[in-house]
């Protein structure tokens, strides 16, 4: 089937489910259908919408369609010398750009070089009216002020199906090290939130069991000045750890207790929350094994500003995501008024109101 036959088969399932008030769960890969809320409605398979539409290495500019798996998109950028410089988790085989787009999740270069929305410059839609539209770039201005391409990041599917995604690349550094020393977790924050402010080519670090990961990359000179800098052992051959720590494949993330999803600010000295812990994004993203009650979870980092969200084992009926201030709320509301003014896409995924 032709990429424009099947454009218009989902838009026709679009336009039916309006019709009959259907509600519509938006499938591709299926790798992360353990995030969020549990949902029910009739399957919109975006998978077989895929393929690369444009990559101009010269521009760092890349569009695929939203069912093009994403190891196929990361083969053809390491073949120009580039990557996503979010570095994306994939979570299976069978992840798609549109799936990763549509969680907004960033791997362990986020802090540094910037997340799955700052990379997006354009995308093309079905809304909850049935109709196709671009967004971003030089197509066509952006409606009542939002910026649609990125207010689909993170989404979840709740505002539109994504048909194409139009992203921003960069050069893979020429070198890379990974320097690791052992040390405590508040030694680790400490070290790592000031590299947050320091002009050393840092993009990744985590504390795990005991230890300080850092990885350097950039140009031979500036990896091995920083490294000179910073001192510690480098790790042999560690992009191995990096993918593991990136898809939840270390040992830390298959403990049968739930896990959680802390956001706060690097600086932040440890908290007092019985369980393991693992930090990330040189300490802004937390990951907690425990079995305490997730509001108590919730009460202690919202004391110092922060957020949670049960990852895994979780009811997929509760309250997955940070509850929404009533504001905020509303705003959410009324975006998902705008866009899917008759509620069919993932209800429910996110929030049980939305």
């Amino acid at each position: 089937m032709l990429e424009r036959d099947i454009s218009e088969a989902l838009q026709q399932q679009v336009h039916n489910a309006v019709v009959n008030g259907t509600p519509l769960k938006i499938e591709g890969g299926n790798t992360k259908a353990f995030l969020g809320r549990e949902i029910h409605g009739e399957i919109l398979d975006v998978s077989g919408h895929r393929g690369i539409v444009e990559h101009d290495p010269r521009e760092l500019v890349l569009t695929a369609r939203s069912g093009t798996p994403l190891k196929e998109i990361e083969a053809a950028l390491a073949e120009a010398g580039q990557m996503l410089a979010f570095e994306p988790p994939h979570f299976g085989d069978n992840a798609t750009l549109g799936g990763t787009i549509a969680c907004g999740l960033s791997g362990p270069r986020r802090s540094f070089c910037g997340s799955a929305r700052d990379f997006v410059l354009g995308c093309k839609l079905i809304n909850g009216k049935g109709e196709i539209l671009r967004f971003g770039g030089q197509v066509i201005k952006n409606v009542a002020g939002y910026d649609v391409s990125r207010l689909m990041v993170g989404a979840y599917g709740t505002l539109g199906v994504l048909l194409e995604i139009s992203l921003k690349v960069l050069p893979r550094p020429a070198a890379s090290h990974t320097l690791i020393q052992e040390c405590t977790q508040a030694e680790a924050i400490s070290k790592m939130s000031r590299l947050l402010s320091q002009p050393v080519p840092v993009d990744a670090a985590c504390y795990h069991a005991g230890h300080c990961y850092l990885r350097l990359s950039g140009s031979e000179q500036a990896v091995k000045h920083a490294h000179e800098h910073l001192g510690g052992e480098v790790i042999e051959k560690s992009e191995p750890f990096w993918h593991a720590l990136r898809e939840h494949h270390l040992p830390f993330f298959g403990a049968a207790k739930p896990l959680y999803r802390i956001m706060i600010k690097p600086a932040m000295p440890p908290l007092e929350i019985a369980g393991e812990w693992l930090l990330d994004w040189g300490g802004a993203q937390r990951w907690l094994v425990s079995d305490e009650p997730i509001a108590f979870i919730r009460e202690r980092v919202a004391k110092v500003g922060g957020h949670v969200t049960q990852f895994r084992g979780s009811e997929h009926n509760g309250e997955i995501f940070q509850p929404l201030a009533t504001p905020l709320l509303v705003i959410h509301q009324r975006l998902k008024s705008s866009l899917d003014p008759h509620g069919i896409f993932n209800r429910g995924r996110i929030y049980a109101n939305l």
